[in-house]
């Protein structure tokens, strides 16, 4: 990478603002449904299941966005998908804060996972195109312990603000600062620096050229521990966070709104912090394998004691949730190795290959985890909302601490990069 001059130093800075804050948003409508489940329960009459699927819609059109997201991302160029994502996710954060029913609300959240299903991935393009390579991890967990704030704010400030005004007023708004988001990034950002005060390069879709490097990732055996890892971590971690945190700490243990919020809130923090500070221990060890096998089995041991149904007192409860936040944030490190054993050029595709797995973990298990309770729940019911019982949520916790066990274990077969590409070295 050629050294950037002052001008170019300060247009990185206020692109990356803006691309952070569009990623706050992203973040924001992801975990969202946990911080107004109850809510949206009572809204639309819903059982476990049904707001599982609500909830996960986000997350089957931003597994199936995943891929073509890398492809547009190396083609077309962040720049342009940024203002289609903040377009379309702005309309659809509308539609959901009018929708009369279900079926229409499961439309808006389809549109929101469309729209913010590009925003993570051409940070990540950015990332790698505006940065030295060294600084790839470490710029990453910034970007995401800043792009966290976005779900902090779906925790305690989501339950408070949509008690005060309303939850379908809360999407209203987002939905307005997504199109104005969408706006800023297309008059703000540019795909790469110029050269010499030259224009940059018109992107060419080659479809030849991407189906060879996208075959090339997936025939790279060493992308694959790298997907598991990402299944394990975030598919469990996306499934509890998004959604069923809330009603598990509400429903099982006893607790007001107000200190479950507080718990995600907590969560969310800790896994902000956690992205920044593994990102650059892991930068200045020049290692990944040791951090990411560490963090990961503190990670899937933390879901033995969720289903060990140990009474959790408020002091218990906030630190679990806190260093539960702290090692979930192990899956972060996943995007550096999967960028590090395939071609610089393909950083776009190789990042989306590795965080389709948790995504469409969390697609297939939100929804999966409300089946499971549904099938053990006694009929309980408290102002058109079912109650669960511990039980219930230990049946369908299950199925997170088997998948976070998976991505803890694979992280054995990750491939050593040294924090730097080793492509070349593969031939």
């Amino acid at each position: 990478m050629l050294p950037l001059s002052q001008e170019q130093y300060r247009r990185r800075l206020i692109m990356m603002a803006v691309v952070v804050l569009a990623y706050m948003l992203s973040f924001f409508q992801r975990f969202a449904p946990a911080g107004v489940a109850q809510d949206l329960a009572a809204a639309f009459h819903t059982s476990a299941a049904s707001l599982g699927v609500l909830a996960a819609t986000y997350f089957y059109v931003y597994t199936l966005m995943q891929i073509p997201t890398g492809i547009l991302a190396d083609t077309l160029g962040p720049r342009r998908i940024l203002l289609l994502g903040g377009l379309v996710g702005g309309a659809g954060s509308l539609l959901f804060g009018l929708a009369p029913s279900l079926d229409v609300a499961l439309a808006g959240r389809t549109l929101i996972g469309l729209g913010v299903s590009v925003t993570f991935i051409a940070m990540l393009k950015l990332i790698a195109v505006w940065y030295e390579e060294h600084r790839f991890a470490t710029m990453t967990g910034l970007a995401l312990l800043l792009g966290n704030l976005g779900s902090v704010l779906a925790g305690a400030p989501l339950a408070g603000t949509a008690q005060a005004l309303g939850w379908r007023q809360v999407f209203l708004g987002v939905g307005l600062l997504s199109l104005v988001l969408g706006l800023a990034c297309w008059l703000l950002v540019r795909d790469r620096p110029q050269v010499s005060g030259a224009p940059a390069p018109a992107h060419r879709f080659d479809r030849t050229v991407v189906l060879q490097g996208m075959g090339r990732i997936l025939r790279n055996r060493a992308t694959w521990p790298v997907v598991l890892v990402n299944t394990g971590i975030s598919g469990s971690f996306f499934t509890f966070g998004g959604l069923w945190a809330v009603p598990f700490l509400m429903q099982a243990h006893g607790y007001s709104r107000a200190d479950a919020s507080s718990h995600l809130s907590l969560l969310f923090m800790g896994f902000a912090l956690g992205s920044v500070l593994l990102g650059n221990l892991s930068d200045r060890l020049r290692r990944r394998k040791p951090v990411l096998i560490l963090v990961s089995h503190l990670y899937a041991a933390i879901w033995l004691l969720w289903l060990s149904g140990v009474s959790l007192t408020p002091p218990l409860s906030y630190g679990l949730f806190a260093l539960m936040g702290l090692a979930t944030s192990s899956f972060t490190l996943t995007w550096a190795c999967a960028k590090e054993v395939n071609p610089p050029l393909l950083s776009g595709m190789s990042t989306s290959v590795a965080n389709m797995g948790g995504f469409a973990a969390a697609a297939v298990l939100q929804p999966l985890v409300g089946v499971v309770m549904d099938l053990s729940w006694d009929g309980r019911t408290e102002g058109a909302v079912r109650l669960y019982s511990l039980a219930d949520f230990q049946w369908g916790f299950a199925l997170l601490a088997g998948i976070a066990f998976l991505g803890a274990l694979a992280s054995w077969r990750v491939r050593e990069t040294g924090c730097r590409n080793i492509w070349q070295g593969e031939g």
